[in-house]
């Protein structure tokens, strides 16, 4: 093998094989650069954080119940006939008479249902109102009218049962006036369904009694 020329690298002895030291030292950094690149590529690459969970899902809130409020009418009006026009129910006479005069021709049950008369004890004449809204097994909204002698209709009246069986024979009844429940109990009778067994006049429209 042909050495280099010495002349070609004055000053500069050459090493036993007849390669500078200096390219030796290049090899050596040269392989030492390929080691580390191959001992990066075996190294672990850390896991990607996790995304974010999405969001779960609610449901939405469930409205608030309407609020109570009252209209004045032309003409003063009174529980039944307003209890009639809005249910359909044809029952004629004082409030009281109601439950017994429902016998045989309509339903009767101790629980609530939509559209139901409440017939209510406790007054002279009684009371009756029509359940617009179940808001628990012991609360409901009706609509009535006359409730404070006023000939007012009163709209998503509150009712509570406060009976001790739960089973609506003792009621309290929204005071509008005072913004929460009355403090009397009345005695209730029950509820008169608007599904008839005999033949029922229909109810005139409502704008002939709100004026």
């Amino acid at each position: 093998m042909a050495f280099p020329d010495p002349g070609l690298y004055p000053g500069r002895p050459l090493s036993r094989r007849g390669i500078l030291p200096g390219a030796v030292h290049l090899r050596a950094i040269f392989g030492v650069c390929i080691v580390l690149v191959g001992l990066a590529g075996c190294a672990s690459v850390p896991a990607s954080r996790p995304s974010a969970r999405p969001p779960i899902a609610r449901p939405a809130p469930e409205p608030a119940p309407p609020l109570p409020r009252s209209l004045q009418p032309a003409k003063p009006l009174q529980c039944v006939p307003y209890a009639r026009l809005r249910s359909g129910i044809a029952i004629y006479g004082d409030a009281r008479t109601w439950w017994d005069q429902a016998a045989g021709r309509y339903e009767r049950a101790s629980s609530p249902q939509v559209g139901a008369v409440l017939v209510l004890g406790g007054t002279p004449g009684g009371h009756v109102a029509v359940v617009t809204a179940i808001l628990s097994k012991r609360d409901v909204l009706v609509d009535h009218a006359n409730w404070a002698n006023d000939g007012a209709i009163h709209f998503n009246a509150p009712v509570r049962d406060v009976s001790e069986n739960g089973d609506w024979s003792a009621v309290r009844v929204w005071h509008l006036a005072s913004g929460q429940l009355g403090a009397r109990i009345y005695p209730a009778r029950g509820f008169v369904l608007p599904s008839q067994k005999l033949g029922a006049m229909s109810a005139p429209p409502f704008g002939e009694w709100a004026g």
